[in-house]
């Protein structure tokens, strides 16, 4: 007899990480989780009554926790945060950049606020998320289509160059811009966002010769099993803002409207009562 880490109708939240990888179906123990399955992967959403998936890939949540709401802890809650205190272990007085500021940036804000940093500067061509942006912490805007070239209005604001940067967009330029107005000898730039199928990367490499960093942030660097269920308490305690980034609440049959309301930059995040 083999006993699991959670039993039937316990509320989980997926990893996206350890969905499958380094898995042996004929030996790994799967469960069967029912109805309220909503598994995203990298491009890939999946809307479901029932999902087989392996143990791994669950961590078991509080029960008192509302779903509608901690759902968004299995990636954006996660990505954002994690990103500036595993993946980069942002410090206190560390200026830091954000490029985008959807549902990962503010994210990413929200994390650099908890940690102490100094300049949180977003970076977006969309003023409808200002407001929203300094509430979870930004300082400074940026928007790219007002100032004529915004790595040297950067490198300028944070007098030689960010500390951090985080591309959360996907989009390659903007990956390139975020590293080179980080700070020459330490500044470290992480690419989050998911950048089309066929897409390169580039840069002089003078820009890593002289002392930045390039890296990837995946789920934040968090662990899934051990750190989500962390998060899910540090929000029932009101130290992280999750209901100001849940903006829509659809129905099933609303879903396209959801995808409408993305595209038009008009949300953050769209939760589907299923």
């Amino acid at each position: 007899m083999q006993v699991l880490s959670v039993a039937q109708d316990e509320p989980v939240l997926g990893d996206p990480l350890d969905a499958g990888q380094g898995l042996d179906a004929r030996r790994d123990v799967a469960l069967l989780a029912r109805r309220q399955a909503f598994v995203p992967l990298h491009g890939h959403v999946h809307v479901l009554d029932y999902i087989v998936v392996p143990e791994i890939a669950v961590a078991k949540i509080r029960e008192d926790a509302p779903f509608d709401k901690v759902c968004y802890i299995g990636c954006g809650v996660t990505t954002g945060i994690g990103a500036v205190v595993y993946s980069a272990n942002v410090e206190a007085g560390a200026n830091v950049v954000v490029f985008g500021l959807g549902g990962i940036g503010l994210n990413v804000i929200q994390g650099a606020k908890m940690v102490g940093a100094d300049k949180i500067i977003g970076v977006d061509i969309n003023p409808g998320r200002v407001e929203l942006a300094k509430k979870f912490g930004m300082t400074h805007f940026v928007n790219p289509k007002e100032v004529e070239n915004v790595v040297d209005y950067i490198m300028q604001l944070t007098d030689g160059g960010a500390d951090y940067s985080f591309e959360c967009v996907g989009n390659t330029t903007l990956m390139r811009q975020a590293l080179e107005c980080t700070h020459k000898g330490w500044g470290q730039s992480f690419i989050i966002g998911v950048a089309a199928a066929g897409e390169e990367i580039s840069t002089r490499p003078f820009q890593l010769v002289t002392g930045r960093q390039w890296k990837g942030s995946a789920f934040g660097g968090a662990r899934g099993r051990t750190e989500v269920p962390k998060i899910v308490d540090r929000y029932m305690e009101g130290k992280i803002n999750i209901d100001d980034l849940i903006t829509h609440h659809l129905r099933l049959d609303q879903i396209s409207d959801g995808f409408d309301l993305m595209k038009k930059g008009e949300s953050i995040r769209s939760v589907v009562i299923y």
